[in-house]
């Protein structure tokens, strides 16, 4: 049996342990400085007093001396939140509220349409659900505590508490909305774009007094003590491990329980490559009891249901290495149940076969957890060519697992922009004139392109964590290669991102011209980006027999002269090889294809640019644009983990160092120790007017640099092309400028990114109409209470029960 004084030394190192980061709490030596907190004979905070008779006892006790600090480190005045916010990591009160205009294109479609659309809609914004699971083990409650929040008073009632018997002021009410309008956009705590956490920008005790003066809690206290209880500490705290997403110890994921570590995901991915298992709609977790491997499906269907289960039954062997694996259906069971109770409806309201036979399979594929159906489905989408309500659903983009495998769940629902969508099927129909102008010889080219549609879209519904440009899909490679893809741009999306506001780093007159020509400049980019970047390059392969997909002895290695000695082996693919990095690589690549030819004078004839010095203006944007882009991306890097958050953000500053280091007559960067204009420090970005020196320095360095990542693609060589990209992913003050520096300065001048209002469909008996909501945070979390809307179900319900089923596993 443990004494006292051990189970007390026990509890103290804990304490001591968990708090010692907080280093101005301590001295040098790690200990607690009593001088500033526990000096005088009592210690207050807004809600409780702990009084002394004398400091010899507190001194004395450095158990009781954690006691104490532990109580008033998690109050209101001391807490984690209160002492080190930063601009890093909240959302401050002049974030931008946009709305994504879809009324005049949606009021053009026929009843049958809409219906079509509303249904696809709903299945969307449901199975966006899923999205609370995959971000962070607190989110799902988040979520279930803002809409039970909202949906008992309106904004003006709970503005009147929150002022009267909260002590809010009016910032604190802004940045309160602004927080909850954040969480729904991102679906979580953490940001889509960039995967790092974000807290309120207003104290726990104020939050923690409007949560329980609420009529949520008269109403219903023992669900929001629950939900609350197990979540207010984890809004506010900025810890280490939570500062971004990724594996532990350094972040935090939910792709992964949170006793898996790299070294777990190598022995996983194995294991799924020896059984032919992808891992798009999968999760990673490991048994706390036993130490056994769980791999868990997302589906309708459970592990004891006997349908519909031939992708698990053909896995015999789950022992390996002296590793023990189960696999497991029914992640998301309730959620995926009312993504499919629409999607039927919406099958219903199809207006053609191919879409009817797209929409079963989707059924099919979230109902058994059958990967081999939901690519079914996306080969009658592909099929489907030049609809006027435009989807795509289920796990489809692997960026924010850090082993880039596994897949967010997103959905979108669109409506087809004909006089937009002119210059993109001119562009297809170019396609196979400009693939030969790419860098690498025609081997590794892929054997036939197939016409892919290539539509501009304006965005209805785009549930997920965030909103994109543009889209290929699907991203099964077999699939793009071999049978087809399709490219969307997203044109309200990219209305709607660039509206004015003056870029970082910029002189005047470069600051005009971008303000001019970004949209269309930027078009032209997302144009071959998605068609000719994610469309483009062929993957060597041998089947299960050893067959080569290429003659060996015919396509020689350009960048070794040698015949190629590399490929992808049966059961190997693009994601499962490259790993963390893939999605980085893939979008660095689409992003040089982009660039390489923007200055090709046919493409630009294409996006309407016939007059010679508004060509050269627009390619000239798109350049400087990259490079602008590029630095700012620096405040996606995390320095403290040496770790890049967002895959485009890593891709443009890789495309800014190829430039910097290997095109320095075109672009430069002066580090502007006081500015003129507000005294701080300031980066300006020095770009060459002269169109030649793009077309021959920039070409080539673009170019050289294109050719070795399409190589190492094709190739599957991902450990010259791991070393290639961290090479120019490094972030530090030694290289060819003090980057670090530099992202200090960015980190600074730092401007809010924008969040989206989209509007709600909503069946009144046979008719469909489309509810909008103003530009404003209470817009924003209005829309979200109206797309979740269900007297069937109940969301929150359902939240808490999924959480509670996981918690072992991520606690």
């Amino acid at each position: 049996m443990l004494s006292k004084s051990s189970l007390i030394y026990g509890i103290t190192e804990t304490f001591y342990n968990r708090y010692k980061i907080v280093g101005k709490f301590l001295d040098k030596q790690g200990s607690f400085k009593t001088n500033k907190f526990f000096s005088s004979t009592s210690i207050n905070n807004s809600n409780n007093k702990f009084a002394y008779k004398s400091d010899k006892i507190l001194s004395n006790n450095l158990f009781l001396k954690n006691i104490i600090y532990h109580r008033n480190f998690r109050s209101s005045s001391f807490t984690m939140a209160s002492t080190q916010k930063s601009s890093e990591y909240i959302y401050t009160n002049d974030t931008p509220v946009i709305q994504l205009e879809a009324t005049s294109a949606f009021e053009a479609l026929t009843v049958g349409e809409k219906k079509y659309a509303h249904y696809l809609s709903k299945a969307s914004w449901f199975g966006s659900l899923a999205v609370l699971y995959q971000t962070s083990p607190e989110s799902p409650l988040i979520f279930a505590l803002f809409r039970r929040l909202f949906a008992m008073e309106s904004f003006d009632q709970l503005k009147s508490v929150a002022m009267e018997k909260c002590e809010f002021s009016e910032e604190d009410w802004r940045s309160f909305l602004i927080y909850v309008a954040a969480f729904y956009s991102n679906m979580g705590n953490y940001r889509g774009f960039g995967d790092s956490k974000f807290i309120p920008n207003v104290s726990k005790n104020k939050l923690d007094r409007l949560i329980k003066s609420s009529q949520a809690y008269q109403k219903d206290p023992k669900f929001m003590e629950l939900v609350w209880n197990n979540v207010c500490d984890k809004i506010f705290s900025l810890n280490p491990d939570e500062l971004s997403l990724g594996f532990q110890p350094d972040g935090t994921t939910t792709y992964w329980s949170k006793n898996m570590t790299e070294e777990d995901e190598k022995i996983v991915k194995k294991f799924l490559t020896i059984n032919d298992i992808e891992a798009y709609n999968t999760r990673a977790l490991k048994d706390p009891k036993t130490g056994q491997y769980v791999i868990r499906f997302a589906s309708i269907r459970s592990s004891s249901d006997p349908e519909e289960r031939d992708y698990i039954n053909k896995v015999s062997q789950l022992e390996m290495d002296g590793h023990s694996f189960r696999l497991e259906r029914g992640d998301y069971s309730p959620i995926l149940s009312l993504v499919n109770e629409n999607l039927i409806k919406a099958g219903d309201c199809a207006q053609n076969q191919t879409e009817r036979k797209m929409v079963e399979e989707y059924v099919r594929h979230f109902r058994s957890g059958s990967l081999d159906a939901h690519k079914e489905g996306s080969r009658h989408w592909i099929k489907d060519k030049k609809p006027i309500v435009e989807t795509y659903i289920g796990f489809i983009e692997t960026y924010r697992d850090p082993a880039g495998q596994r897949a967010e769940f997103e959905g979108f629902v669109a409506i087809v922009n004909k006089e937009m969508s002119k210059k993109f099927t001119s562009l297809v129909d170019n396609a196979s004139q400009l693939l030969p102008l790419l860098p690498w010889p025609k081997e590794f080219e892929m054997d036939r392109f197939l016409q892919p549609d290539f539509t501009s879209l304006d965005i209805l519904t785009f549930s997920g964590s965030g909103v994109p440009a543009g889209i290929n899909i699907p991203n099964y490679n077999e699939i793009k290669q071999n049978e087809g893809f399709k490219n969307v741009s997203l044109g309200n999306v990219i209305t709607a991102s660039l509206k004015a506001t003056k870029p970082n780093f910029l002189n005047d007159d470069d600051a005009k011209l971008l303000d001019k020509y970004r949209v269309a400049s930027f078009e032209i980019i997302v144009g071959l980006h998605e068609l000719l970047g994610h469309g483009s390059g062929k993957l060597f392969r041998a089947d299960k027999d050893g067959k080569l997909n290429f003659d060996q002895n015919k396509t020689i290695n350009p960048l070794t002269g040698k015949p190629v000695n590399k490929w992808y082996e049966h059961g190997e693919s693009y994601d499962g090889k490259f790993g963390a990095v893939s999605s980085a690589y893939e979008e660095c690549r689409a992003e040089c294809v982009g660039l390489y030819l923007s200055l090709n004078s046919d493409v630009l004839t294409i996006f309407g640019f016939n007059d010679q010095q508004e060509a050269h203006n627009a390619v000239y944007v798109a350049w400087l644009e990259m490079v602008q882009k590029g630095i700012e991306s620096l405040k996606m890097y995390n320095p403290s983990v040496k770790k890049w958050l967002q895959a485009h953000s890593q891709a443009r500053y890789v495309i800014t160092r190829v430039l910097l280091e290997s095109a320095k007559e075109m672009v430069s960067i002066d580090q502007i120790e006081q500015s003129p204009t507000d005294g701080k420090p300031d980066l300006l970005i020095n770009f060459t007017r002269d169109h030649k020196l793009i077309e021959t320095k920039g070409r080539k360095a673009i170019g050289d640099f294109l050719l070795k990542l399409q190589i190492y693609k094709s190739t599957g060589d991902n450990e010259s092309a791991q070393k290639m990209f961290d090479y120019y992913s490094a972030v530090n003050d030694d290289l060819e400028y003090p980057y670090l520096r530099f992202r200090d300065i960015v980190i600074d001048r730092k401007k809010p990114r924008r969040l989206f209002v989209e509007s709600s469909t909503q069946l009144d008996s046979d008719n469909v109409g489309l509810k909008s909501f103003e530009s404003s945070p209470e817009g924003l979390i209005s829309s979200f209470q109206e797309h979740f809307s269900n007297d069937q179900v109940n969301i929150e319900t359902i939240l808490v029960d999924l959480w509670q089923k996981d918690r072992d596993y991520f606690n």
